[in-house]
């Protein structure tokens, strides 16, 4: 079983990413600002092409001509965290969704503290896209990546709900 991991930094208008992927697929995204590290692991190995699948379709998001990933994806989480990210992925392009209603699209109801939390932990922000998930305010609430990069893909995908917090 090869279990190598694969990674590749590449720029963005959110700041550089790191990419990390296994033979299964894409892993990880990194933002260079977050609360997690955003460095390669010992054993790791840089691979540019390994990842240019990858790095394309993010390159095209970003340019406005992607707004749906084909790609494959290898989260490493819970049942639960697995069973929140599966539905981030079906939150369409330029679409928001309250905490709330995600909950209740996993059928935990009751469960927005934990899926808050499940959605904090998404290891491949942007293309399971955690950033869609907002306050039942309208506003926008915690992300990995610092509300102002929330604040720039939301306005990428012309989402951005009226009245959030930078519109003060």
């Amino acid at each position: 079983m090869d279990d190598t991991i694969h990674y590749d930094e590449m720029p963005s208008p959110v700041g550089r990413l790191l990419l990390v992927a296994d033979r299964e697929g894409l892993r990880q995204i990194r933002f260079e600002q977050e609360r997690h590290p955003h460095v390669a692991q010992s054993g790791w190995i840089r691979a540019s092409a390994a990842l240019a699948f990858a790095r394309r379709q993010l390159e095209e998001y970003f340019a406005g001509t992607r707004r749906r990933f084909e790609l494959p994806l290898h989260p490493l989480g819970t049942p639960f965290q697995l069973a929140v990210w599966q539905e981030l992925g079906r939150i369409p392009y330029g679409a928001t969704i309250s905490y709330g209603e995600l909950a209740r699209r996993i059928g935990k109801p009751a469960a927005m503290r934990a899926v808050g939390a499940a959605n904090g932990r998404n290891p491949l922000p942007i293309v399971l896209p955690c950033h869609r998930v907002i306050g039942a305010d309208g506003s926008l609430t915690g992300f990995g990546g610092g509300l102002p990069t929330k604040h720039f893909l939301l306005t990428l995908e012309n989402a951005l709900p009226a009245g959030d917090l930078f519109d003060r």
